[in-house]
């Protein structure tokens, strides 16, 4: 399913790269993650009705059918622009098309792009689906069904921040300003999550981080106009990659602090919180101190 779902969700970017404007590209890159966002709410609560009435099997034939069906319409609807014969690119040989994801590190851009991508993306997802219903039912006795209820929110206002993001896209010239003064104001909104103990706060603030996650669909802006067009793709593959392993390491390395904070006799979740924010600063700072793209 994952060896499936990575290309799909590529495929969709470097379409949208490739043949919208660039004035355009963060307004519709965020039209479509909120719309791939409805999907995640849909394989929650629905999803759960559904094999509860059925079975596991008619949950997954549906997902199946819903896939066929998108297939379907992509093969009916969506058609790259025609190209002079000239002008197609040849294809390119394995090997060559590993040795061109290679060039891509040797740029001196690509490290601090891809250190701040390992960071964002994470932080919401290791909130949002690892420790926010803990926090809320050990912190301040919430059940299940309420700190069910705080996530959802969270989840819909995620929903529709990237396309609102994408419309006050700010250009070029100062978009890299916008995702280092969000990044920083994210990570302060983890510190105070962790050290305030506030209910209110935990509330508001796992909200409030999933409308800020909106600001993430400007990385795919500035990783455009970071790279030649003909390597956008592979650009954004080796983008998306990093989001993802971000996620993988981000939740990894919370669980140990709250792991050591617990053996310790310490709130594990002032530790995770703080060791969120402290990898979003990290990721701040590279994005900001190592080279930058020449626009």
């Amino acid at each position: 399913i994952g060896v499936g779902c990575a290309p799909a969700f590529l495929v969709c970017t470097v379409f949208i790269a490739r043949y919208f404007p660039a004035s355009r590209f963060a307004m519709v890159s965020g039209v479509a993650m909120g719309v791939g966002g409805l999907g995640m709410l849909f394989t929650g609560t629905p999803l759960a009705w559904l094999v509860q009435q059925s079975s596991w099997r008619m949950g997954f034939g549906v997902l199946a059918g819903l896939a066929a069906l998108a297939w379907l319409l992509i093969f009916w609807k969506v058609h790259e622009p025609a190209q002079p014969i000239d002008e197609a690119a040849p294809r390119e040989s394995v090997l060559q098309a590993v040795r061109g994801f290679g060039a891509l590190f040797l740029l001196p851009h690509t490290a601090g792009i891809m250190l701040l991508a390992l960071m964002t993306y994470a932080s919401f997802l290791t909130l949002r689906g690892l420790w926010l219903g803990p926090l809320l039912i050990e912190r301040h006795g919430y059940s299940l069904v309420a700190s069910g209820n705080v996530a959802m929110l969270s989840s819909l206002v995620s929903l529709f921040s990237p396309a609102l993001f994408g419309r006050l896209d700010p250009g070029p010239t100062r978009r890299r300003r916008w995702l280092l003064g969000f990044t920083t104001l994210l990570a302060a909104l983890f510190a105070a999550m962790g050290f305030l103990h506030a209910e209110w706060l935990d509330v508001g603030g796992s909200v409030a981080v999933g409308l800020l996650s909106g600001y993430m669909v400007l990385q795919y802006s500035d990783v455009r106009s970071a790279y030649a067009p003909a390597v956008t793709g592979r650009a954004m593959a080796v983008f998306t990659m990093a989001l993802f392993l971000g996620v993988a390491l981000m939740q990894w390395v919370t669980g140990v602090a709250a792991s050591i904070a617990a053996a310790q006799g310490a709130d594990p979740y002032v530790a995770v919180m703080l060791t969120i924010a402290a990898m979003l600063v990290v990721g701040a700072l590279a994005f900001r101190l190592l080279p930058a793209p020449a626009h």
